[in-house]
């Protein structure tokens, strides 16, 4: 067993010694490198958690409020119910406020500037959308990420389904205007503010990540900040405004085109003679033809209670 170790070491016993020598402390000194850094990020998990109170509202002064700024970024119009006044769309939001009970002195801690701490381990602001009706299909992110001057960054992509006012008279060339207003559920302004993370000019403008090849196209999300005064107090609450328009190409072709058609066949049935039996047969068949349209076009016209598009009126029989 012996010689076996020489030969691996080129036959010699004192080269097998200096690879031993060499080697090992590399090596040890490698994972030792790892483990501390390893040790001293748990060590800052640790330090920042061991007596930190996620129910405290993190400020050193109670009077003084936590500021939170939030930000949206609308990925894609997915469902827009008239008959039911809703409207399903999938944001990016985020939000960013600071512990004061989660900051530390990154020189003490090997430069770590930023860690990620579990989302149910910290303290979260309840921030809620007021037009919110039903849970969507929103992936659950468990982290948020803190700097080492106690700023958390929260980001989650969300399916949203929210009551909207739906005006759809002048389908299909109509544009919807439908708002999310973002609030806290307890907290009052004197505890918990709001602000808008970017200018109110970018984000009413950006359309980066909107996925244009739907129905709906995006215009414009205008938001504004505002204070709700109620008898249980005053609540800041920010509101962004979702502008789309629907794409009528679609509907031109297969609704308008068709019916402008039949109404240019029911005009000239007028040029035949009045006491024609082909005249009696024409318009027979035009009532059939009008009959079948409205009932193969009854799932494509978007049903509301209190109102009928006008282009429904038109073609009624």
């Amino acid at each position: 067993m012996a010689g076996g170790r020489f030969f691996t070491c080129g036959g010699s016993p004192v080269l097998c010694l200096i690879r031993t020598i060499i080697i090992f402390p590399a090596a040890a000194l490698q994972t030792f490198a790892v483990d501390g850094k390893n040790s001293s990020l748990l060590h800052l998990t640790k330090n920042l958690l061991i007596n930190y109170s996620k129910g405290v509202r993190p400020v050193r002064n109670w009077s003084q409020a936590i500021t939170v700024f939030i930000d949206l970024f609308v990925h894609a119009v997915l469902d827009v119910d008239g008959q039911n006044q809703k409207l399903t769309t999938s944001i990016w939001y985020r939000e960013m406020w600071t512990d004061e009970f989660l900051a530390w002195n990154s020189s003490q801690f090997d430069g770590i500037g930023e860690i990620s701490l579990p989302l149910s381990a910290v303290w979260v602001p309840d921030i809620v959308i007021n037009e919110f009706v039903e849970d969507g299909k929103s992936p659950d992110l468990p982290y948020v990420y803190v700097s080492s001057s106690g700023t958390i960054r929260n980001y989650k992509p969300m399916q949203v389904v929210s009551a909207c006012n739906l005006e759809t008279y002048a389908f299909p060339f109509d544009i919807q205007n439908c708002s999310l207003t973002f609030s806290s559920c307890l907290h009052t302004v004197n505890d918990l503010n709001l602000s808008i993370w970017r200018s109110y000019e970018e984000i009413s403008n950006d359309k980066s990540i909107f996925l244009n090849d739907g129905e709906w196209e995006l215009l414009s999300v205008p938001s504004n900040y505002e204070i709700l005064h109620t008898h249980g107090g005053s609540f800041a609450q920010v509101q962004f405004n979702l502008v789309i328009r629907r794409r009528p190409l679609l509907y031109i072709v297969g609704i308008l085109l068709p019916s402008i058609l039949l109404m240019i066949v029911d005009l000239m049935s007028f040029y035949l003679p009045p006491d024609s039996g082909t005249r009696i047969m024409f318009k027979t068949s035009i009532l059939v033809g009008y009959t079948v349209f409205r009932v193969n076009m009854a799932d494509e016209l978007p049903a509301t209670a209190l109102s009928v598009p006008l282009i429904g009126e038109y073609i009624k029989p």
